[in-house]
């Protein structure tokens, strides 16, 4: 068994593996204890001819349908066995050396529960990514950012986000955790399907007393978008509906309370803005969203008595305590204007 896998999850991404799958396999030569598998969550296109042609060496687990990324990987994992978790969008390219500064971290801090490399953009490489840059918060009202990407605002990565340090979230494109750790939590929530899983499983371990870290010393190109588009509808569905679900699961109660308060007027203005701007279909995903978490209110009133049981005392602490929406609009786009929690 090797002490780590890396575990990409595919569906229907023969493009992408052929693309960036090399720089992943390359990766790994010479380096003990590291090893490659394939999840593929029901492709119907050529993914699994390719990986038996051109990745011999690449271990292939098989889900029989497409269960999305949250519950693809959840089962996935079931069938893998190994000490530590990289779970690796299928579209992100690794150079050499990016491995070993993510094992040490958990081999040395075993109160870190899960770290991520720092992530630049494939095309413009010296840009952070917008799904992760070099790690995340979010705010009191739950919306995500990070340090080199608040809202829309790109950073170019200067080397000035490059300490490694706790915070509240790391992304879902290269994701190392405890293998242990991931299956006594109950993995990611497979009702999200796809979007904000990692920021949940992240804020669920934190209550329990676990760290989450970005270890900037390691960094992997993200191409980003390769499933859905940032503006797919589908996907602003997702996103609200998810968060929303997520903040009512691990929110504390005055954290709920002003989310509720707040939210359904921010996210009308939202939908508004996407109706002004001609697209429909996203005006009606924001409702839709919120339409699905109302659906799911029982279910979640379950997660939650779990969720916020036994909190552990500093669980919240790296929550923004301000609004990002309103440090963007006075002009703080970027993390190193902000008084972010240490």
């Amino acid at each position: 068994m090797s002490k780590t896998k890396i575990v990409i999850l595919n569906w229907n991404g023969e493009e992408h593996l052929e693309r960036f799958l090399p720089s992943v396999v390359r990766s790994v030569e010479g380096v003990e204890g590291v090893s490659v598998v394939v999840a593929d969550n029901g492709s119907t296109d050529a993914s699994l001819a390719l990986l038996q042609r051109d990745f011999p060496t690449v271990e292939v687990v098989r889900l029989d349908k497409n269960y999305g990324f949250a519950e693809g990987y959840n089962r996935a994992l079931q069938q893998v066995e190994a000490d530590y978790y990289i779970l690796l969008n299928s579209d992100v390219e690794t150079p050499r050396g990016w491995i070993e500064p993510l094992v040490q971290c958990l081999d040395e801090h075993p109160e870190v529960a899960a770290c991520a490399p720092k992530l630049r953009y494939t095309e413009e490489r010296e840009n952070f990514e917008y799904a992760g840059a070099s790690g995340g918060y979010i705010d009191f009202l739950g919306y995500p950012f990070c340090r080199g990407r608040i809202l829309r605002a790109i950073e170019c990565d200067e080397g000035q986000y490059d300490d490694e340090r706790d915070l509240f979230w790391v992304s879902g494109a290269a994701y190392c955790c405890r293998a242990e750790l991931f299956h006594r939590m109950g993995g990611f929530d497979g009702d999200y399907f796809a979007h904000m899983e990692e920021i949940d499983l992240s804020w669920r371990l934190q209550l329990k007393g676990w760290k989450i870290r970005i270890v900037p010393q390691s960094v992997v190109y993200h191409y980003g978008g390769g499933t859905l588009k940032t503006d797919s509808p589908r996907k602003i569905q997702l996103n609200h509906r998810n968060n929303l679900a997520m903040l009512f699961k691990c929110g504390s109660p005055l954290q709920c309370l002003l989310v509720l308060l707040l939210r359904p007027g921010l996210d009308c203005l939202a939908a508004l803005t996407y109706l002004a701007q001609g697209h429909t279909a996203n005006f009606k995903a924001v409702f839709r969203a919120w339409w699905e978490v109302l659906g799911w209110y029982s279910e979640l009133k379950k997660k939650r008595r779990q969720v916020r049981s036994d909190v552990a005392p500093e669980g919240d602490r790296y929550i923004y305590r301000s609004s990002i929406l309103w440090q963007y609009l006075i002009g703080n786009r970027r993390a190193a204007q902000l008084r972010l929690p240490r």
